[in-house]
């Protein structure tokens, strides 16, 4: 899948533990329900959009 937007940029979330956290619990509660390992991506508006 490939995602072409102006609108929305990768987030940066390295300041944002708690958001990290979050994020790595429902990336291994999605693999332990589907048997899969997924990857969990945060996306924020661009400057544009708003």
């Amino acid at each position: 899948m490939k995602i072409d937007t102006e609108r929305y940029e990768i987030a940066s979330l390295n300041e944002e533990v708690p958001a990290l956290d979050v994020i790595k619990e429902a990336e291994s509660k999605i693999a332990q329900m589907t048997g899969k390992n997924v990857t969990l991506i945060a996306y924020a508006e661009t400057e544009q959009a708003k």
